[in-house]
């Protein structure tokens, strides 16, 4: 008899788990401090982590085709790879959340502005 996969089950749970546990399997499958980005953020890099350490990551073959995209784009220039042009806010369609004296406040950054 198979056994169930236990990757869905776990992947369902990051939805409900707190952001303190999200930042400790942060640390436990990448070996390194959490980014300060959002919860969402720090969900699906999870999400995604655990099922490339249990169905395998890229195929190297996609690995070289990003790689050579990527050149096309920036000349080879790797430093400019790590750059975003907006990077002085945060990533576009990124929801801000807030509460003020009981009122919810949500902003979503646009690609021109908020």
């Amino acid at each position: 008899m198979n056994k169930p996969d236990p990757i869905p089950a776990r992947l369902a749970a990051l939805k409900t788990t707190p952001t303190p546990d999200l930042k400790q399997q942060w640390r436990d499958l990448f070996d390194s401090e959490p980014p300060p980005f959002n919860r969402r953020y720090l969900e699906s890099r999870i999400a995604y982590r655990i099922q490339e350490l249990a169905y395998g990551g890229l195929k190297p073959e996609t690995i070289r085709r990003l790689e050579r995209l990527g050149e096309e784009l920036d000349g080879g220039d790797r430093k400019k790879r790590s750059i975003r042009a907006d990077r002085d806010r945060p990533i576009t369609g990124t929801r801000l959340l807030r509460e003020w004296q009981g009122v919810e406040q949500i902003v979503t950054v646009t690609a021109d502005g908020f």
